[in-house]
């Protein structure tokens, strides 16, 4: 059985009230475990506290599969503990992001049309097809979005610091709402005129349905990675893994570009979709390069890490 250690415990930041001078541990006691007794011996919620080492002020990972000996520490040692403040799920985080351009679309079209548009000539015009189209396809988007939210996803972190949550639902909120649904269904927008492309309504449904089926399926390949509670990661095969190291990013942008051909070709959408891009191409370059440091030569390296053949 491993020697007792006892580590010193600093507050680093806002004071933690009844946070304890030291803590005794083993070599072999887990980052969960430590996390665990900080958390009950100070009466914080385990979600709000990060634990650094005072050497370098490199974070004590909250896990079981990590130990107090893997991560250097040893007797005497210090460990700065931090208050992140008031947390919030992921997993409402989400359902609150998606909640907006869920809903908006469909206001702007119905109920809110006459105020929304107050300065067009009254009365408005009925929402011609391919707006309708257009709010059915944004509707289907986030209501899968919001079903792989609830019964899909596995969260690798419980939770966030809540006022990010303005900051995250801002993007969809505003971008993927407002701006979509105020300017596709606009009486003089073109997908409100009678000589729109038909070709471009078929190509860019058939293609939105693909993708939406396509990238439902990455994301119960890249579930099923992940044991129900654990951050265990493998390595992800399958319809479109072969190509580029993130498929459930590349069929998200290939929906949105369905959307855009549908609206005939507005510039709401395709903003939406090109900011939206880059900050998954962004990620898709991090996870490639952790899947490069995780599995070593057992991963197959990818050259184009979101757009087979692009990016």
């Amino acid at each position: 059985m491993a020697a007792p250690i006892t580590l010193v415990v600093q507050p680093r930041g806002k004071p933690i009230r009844k946070l304890p001078s030291e803590i005794n541990v083993t070599p072999t006691t887990s980052g969960e475990e430590l996390y665990n007794a900080i958390a009950e011996a100070s009466g914080a919620s385990v979600h709000r506290l990060r634990i650094t080492k005072g050497s370098d002020r490199s974070v004590v990972p909250n896990a079981k599969g990590t130990t107090i000996g893997d991560t250097g520490l040893k007797q005497s040692s210090v460990i700065h503990v931090k208050d992140l403040g008031p947390q919030i799920a992921w997993r409402t985080v989400f359902i609150i992001e998606y909640l907006g351009p869920l809903l908006i679309p469909a206001l702007f079209l119905f109920p809110l049309r006459d105020l929304v548009y107050f300065n067009f000539e009254k009365p408005l015009p009925e929402p011609s097809n391919v707006q309708l189209l257009v709010c059915l396809l944004l509707s289907l988007h986030f209501l899968k979005r919001e079903y792989e939210t609830l019964f899909v996803h596995r969260f690798s972190n419980a939770t966030m610091p809540a006022r990010n949550i303005f900051k995250n639902s801002a993007h969809y909120w505003a971008l993927a709402g407002f701006n979509i649904a105020y300017w596709v269904f606009r009486p003089d927008a073109a997908a409100a005129a009678e000589d729109h492309s038909s070709l471009l309504v078929w190509i860019g449904t058939s293609l939105f349905v693909f993708s939406e089926i396509a990238n439902f399926n990455a994301h119960l390949i890249l579930r099923d990675l992940r044991r129900p509670g654990t951050t265990e990661r493998g390595i992800p095969s399958g319809f479109g893994f072969n190509w580029v190291t993130c498929p459930n990013y590349m069929f998200e942008i290939l929906a949105w570009i369905g959307i855009f051909l549908v609206s005939q070709l507005s510039w709401s959408v395709l903003i939406f979709t090109l900011v939206g891009g880059i900050q998954m191409w962004s990620w898709a370059w991090k996870k490639e390069i952790r899947y490069r440091k995780d599995f070593g030569d057992k991963y197959k390296k990818k050259r184009s890490v979101l757009m087979a053949g692009l990016f």
